[in-house]
């Protein structure tokens, strides 16, 4: 800035003046409009008098003192506009929001590339179910298809039923003065898997059959190394595994066994070694199985069978390829007959339960089901089950079987008795909403597990009743389409299947049944508060790495809050649901990562929100909007209001701002987010005639601000 000397002719100093004045006041577009007024008057000044040399001295002394008051002046206005505001536009508006480049697998707009693959991994599992010893053993024949780029000397699995050992990581991280979902530090059951061997049974490159492998357990995982590396690019290996296990009666709310008036039932998950997956981001993803983190599988071909007491009723995942071995000729009938009906069809009632003839007269049953293009199975067993079905019709024509099986503790009308109609309305409503569903059989288990999802068949609380029931039912088969069919890493980003899921669920609470189970809003300000509490935790972690008391929240209903926010709000349905669909279909069957989740929403919707997935997603950003004046052009109420709203915390959304005149007339004014790109200060201009009464931030609270008390403005 040039300084003022007594040298400089008049002239000079005039400009030297303006120049100043100009360069303060307009470095700041905050803080301009302020010295617009008292500029006008000094230039005035410098006009009226620049002839009379005798006073130039006293005018530039006079410029100066003026000058000095407009530097002290815009030096309390930024204080003041900055000082309670943690806001930074070049934080959330950053032009380099995505981290990684992109490559031949994974395209930049969202989509797989043109070289994207993924293995394959087929099992043929032969399994014995032992009720009194409550223990499965059994062999599962794998085989492998390396359709990466690389050749593999060894492979990864999961044996994700060592968690329940008591050396574990998992029991070792169990809260020592309570209980916690995942596991109970008083626990004395000694679980995991007891792998009896582990061989060879074909490369494709002449290596002989039954040939051992060597193994290396760590953990929940086991290493195989082979003798012959697996050819990269459609590569394959096959090997055998015999194991058994003794199956924990609660297993980290995922499996486990309910004793019940008329038997045990059995909620049969993680029931055999499973292959790691093997991508093109981190290579092999063996992180441990913990408890709070769920799975990451890889798709394959099922063929299972399951030999038990002929008295135990099984239901699992896929289709049951032998009906008439292991039902009664009433059971079969009934069964077809439910496959004709959209109403529920009983196939073994409450009164049958006990009948000796509601079960062929046989020591042992084996059970054979079949399920293609999956990801995982699983299975239930009970001498007590009810059984009924109902058939599902989906938009492509195609039919499948609902199906539920509960005891006689859950039966009734406002209980169980409706769970095929939820199962049915819950899957039938999903499939036209968004990508249909993949399988033809779906099965609700009652049991002591709260809720579980796996491929066609979910385990729910027995207890559950009414909404309640409702509820998990249609959050558990959600699950279909996050992650069974889009194949996301949950161990790692567990908000794309829970909180995805538990999205579509609150549009699925208004379809079914012309809203009988629609939620209801509660105290908004506390859900924020809650929401984004200091306590809370970013979206963007690991499952395993949040407190046990924040999952809920930033798995679930965070997310899930944030994508309805997306869809209402700031992209309309319409673009929303288009973007939404795209995704799964672009990603059904193959392992999306957070990156491609926001790159296709973005592509597919015509929006940038970065903003929005920084703010949202990766940073636990706050929102708090204010009103802090309410003026009129030049002074006059006749002329619009001057209405300055301040962007207090670190966070950005639109502006929904309500207006009422003296007279009653009211208004609304949607503002976008972008007026925060240039500061924390916005003034919006109102086109209003007479003096305001009020005006307040979003009276209907959708947006997720912090502090109501500073959204309205009355006038005095």
């Amino acid at each position: 800035m040039q300084a003022l000397t007594g040298s400089d002719s008049f002239n000079d100093k005039i400009k030297a003046i303006r120049q100043l004045v100009f360069t303060t006041c307009f470095c700041s577009p905050k803080t301009s409009h302020h010295f617009i007024a008292p500029l006008n008057i000094i230039y005035s000044s410098f006009t009226l008098k620049r002839n009379n040399f005798r006073k130039k001295r006293i005018i530039i002394m006079n410029a100066k003192k003026l000058i000095t008051g407009f530097l002290v002046l815009l030096s309390i206005s930024v204080t003041a506009q900055n000082a309670n505001s943690t806001y930074d536009q070049h934080d959330l508006f950053t032009p380099n929001f995505y981290p990684s480049s992109v490559n031949e697998y994974r395209a930049a707009d969202g989509e797989p590339g043109p070289k994207y693959w993924t293995n394959k991994a087929s099992y043929k599992i032969a399994a014995n179910f032992d009720d009194v010893k409550d223990e499965i053993s059994g062999s599962v024949t794998i085989t492998y298809t390396n359709n990466s780029p690389e050749a593999m000397p060894f492979l990864w699995l999961y044996l994700d039923q060592n968690l329940y050992n008591l050396n574990s990581r998992g029991q070792a991280k169990t809260p020592a003065m309570r209980r916690s979902r995942y596991g109970d530090v008083n626990s004395k059951f000694e679980g995991g898997f007891d792998i009896k061997s582990v061989k060879l049974v074909s490369t494709g490159k002449g290596v002989p059959a039954s040939v051992n492998i060597t193994n290396v357990i760590s953990e929940t995982r086991m290493q195989l190394r082979l003798p012959v590396p697996v050819k990269a690019n459609g590569g394959t290996v096959s090997f055998k595994i015999d194991y058994s296990f003794l199956i924990p009666k609660y297993g980290s709310d995922r499996t486990g066994i309910l004793d019940t008036k008329n038997g045990k039932i059995y909620a049969i998950a993680q029931w055999y070694p499973r292959m790691c997956v093997f991508d093109d981001v981190e290579g092999w993803n063996t992180l441990p199985y913990l408890g709070a983190g769920e799975f990451y599988l890889d798709y394959g071909d099922y063929d299972y069978t399951i030999t038990a007491p002929a008295k135990e009723l099984i239901v699992g995942s896929g289709e049951l390829q032998n009906p008439q071995e292991v039902l009664t000729p009433t059971q079969v009938k009934r069964l077809a007959a439910a496959r004709q009906s959209d109403k529920t069809v009983m196939i073994r009632t409450a009164d049958e339960v006990t009948d000796p003839a509601s079960r062929p007269q046989k020591e042992k049953l084996t059970w054979h089901f079949k399920l293609n293009n999956a990801r995982d199975v699983s299975w239930a067993a009970s001498t007590a089950f009810i059984w009924d079905a109902a058939r599902m019709n989906f938009p492509s024509g195609r039919k499948g079987l609902a199906m539920s099986v509960y005891p006689i503790e859950s039966a009734g009308d406002s209980a169980w008795g409706r769970a095929t109609e939820y199962t049915k309305g819950s899957i039938e409503n999903y499939s036209k909403r968004w990508y249909e569903y993949p399988y033809n059989t779906a099965t609700n288990v009652a049991s002591n597990v709260s809720g579980m999802e796996y491929p066609s068949i979910v385990f729910c609380g027995y207890k559950a009743r009414g909404r309640g029931l409702f509820g998990v039912t249609d959050h558990e088969f959600g699950h279909t389409w996050f992650p069974m069919v889009v194949g996301s890493n949950e161990r790692k980003y567990g908000w794309m299947d829970e909180g995805f899921n538990t999205f579509i669920n609150s549009l699925a609470e208004e379809d079914f049944n012309n809203g009988e189970y629609k939620g209801r809003s509660g105290n908004q300000l506390s859900r924020y508060k809650y929401m984004f509490s200091d306590k809370s935790e970013t979206i963007m972690s690991e499952p395993d790495a949040l407190k046990e008391s924040n999952i809920g929240l930033a798995l679930y209903s965070k997310p899930a809050y944030a994508l309805s926010l997306l869809r209402d709000e700031i992209m309309g349905p319409k673009l929303f649901d288009y973007a939404f669909q795209t995704y799964i279909k672009r990603w059904a069957y193959k392992h999306p990562t957070p990156w491609d989740f926001f790159r296709t929403i973005e592509n597919a919707g015509g929006e940038d929100l970065g903003w929005f997935w920084k703010g949202m997603f990766i940073d636990n950003y706050k929102l708090d909007q204010a009103i802090t004046s309410v003026k009129y052009v030049n002074g006059d109420s006749t002329q619009p209001a001057l209405v300055t709203i301040e962007n207090l915390d670190r966070m950005a959304m639109p502006v929904y701002l309500q207006y009422e005149t003296l007279s009653g007339k009211k208004g609304m004014v949607k503002i976008p987010v972008e007026i925060w790109q240039n500061g924390s200060t916005w003034i919006q201009k109102l086109n209003t005639t007479e003096s305001l009464k009020s005006v307040t931030i979003d009276p209907e609270h959708i947006f997720p601000d912090i502090n109501f008390d500073n959204n309205t403005w009355t006038a005095n």
